[in-house]
């Protein structure tokens, strides 16, 4: 493109202002205006705290708008006066309205975390990771009123490794996303004119995560649980309900393929090695724990002081139906 691409941004997160910043890098854009989320209560005076994405905006000195929707005519007004050729958006947190949609010469391009028909919505690290898939990466789709359909112009691919947690893939994706969004901006009408639709028949939906699901059921088998276990790591955190009622949480755990006609859920081992757990294949080895109101510890610590946990014989209460 002979002039430079005039773009306004639209993101909330830290990952989503790693990709600002790979726009405000490159000599070739010109970032013109940035919408995020209104500022948020946070920490314990939950004072109003800006997006990570405001902050980066305001340190190059860009105008920042945050409209709480954007089915205000204002608020489309508003964006139609940046006379933008591409809008950007990455984990915004807002619906777009076709009117919006409409107005970039370009349309809206949307940086999506997992490759696209799989993984359409909320949470495609966390369910990529919990359904044992083998790769992820991200896709760079033009933006259609619908959820994550729109045709996808460039995708980078990422293979998921077997000690990846949700946290390490975000951090990974988070590199390879500002990357391939530059190089789809570099060549955005060529790719446009190619655009081919999804294939709706093999879309898969990542909805968006709960504290409930995070419960480990000891009737699965262990290898799909410690998958669970990476997957909800940081957010929400896989959790049990120990033999004395105690809810502990699980930051990381292991499968352990030890012979055993126990009922799943029986405590089979509490040693420094960790604890194992029987599941409907196989055991759980359970290897960093946390209990209520204190950090993540190993194993090992946690039974110094809560042996009453997990005696070995025990047999943990079941997920509730």
């Amino acid at each position: 493109m002979a002039n430079k691409l005039r773009i306004v941004f639209a993101g909330t997160p830290e990952f989503a202002a790693q990709h600002l910043a790979a726009l405000l890098a490159d000599d070739q854009f010109e970032v013109v205006a940035v919408y995020t989320q209104p500022d948020r209560p946070a920490g314990r005076g939950k004072k109003l705290h800006a997006s990570a994405v405001k902050q980066l905006a305001l340190d190059h000195h860009l105008p920042v708008e945050q409209p709480l929707s954007f089915k205000s005519i204002d608020a489309q007004q508003q964006l139609q006066r940046y006379t933008p050729d591409v809008m950007v958006v990455v984990a915004y947190g807002l619906l777009l309205p076709q009117a919006v949609l409409d107005i970039p010469k370009f349309g809206c391009i949307n940086v999506h975390g997992s490759l696209l028909p799989r993984w359409r919505g909320a949470a495609p690290i966390q369910r990529a990771l919990w359904a044992g898939d083998k790769e992820t990466g991200v896709a760079i789709m033009q933006m259609e009123a619908g959820l994550d359909t729109g045709p996808v112009l460039l995708e980078a691919r990422l293979p998921i490794l077997a000690d990846d947690t949700s946290a390490s893939l975000y951090e990974k994706l988070a590199q390879l996303g500002p990357t391939a969004l530059c190089d789809a901006l570099h060549q955005l009408p060529d790719l446009l004119s190619k655009a081919q639709p999804q294939n709706d028949s093999l879309a898969t939906y990542a909805h968006k995560l709960s504290k409930e699901e995070a419960q480990l059921d000891w009737q699965r088998p262990a290898d799909e649980l410690e998958r669970w276990v990476r997957a909800f790591n940081p957010w929400p955190i896989c959790w049990l309900v120990a033999a004395n009622g105690e809810v502990i949480k699980v930051w990381r755990a292991q499968v352990e393929a030890v012979p055993s006609k126990q009922p799943a859920g029986t405590v089979l081992r509490a040693d420094k090695r960790g604890i194992a757990i029987q599941t409907a294949q196989g055991a759980l080895l359970l290897t960093q724990l946390q209990p209520a109101g204190k950090k993540p510890m190993s194993a090992v610590d946690f039974l110094n002081g809560r042996s009453d946990c997990f005696p070995v014989g025990a047999q943990l209460p079941q997920v509730e139906a």
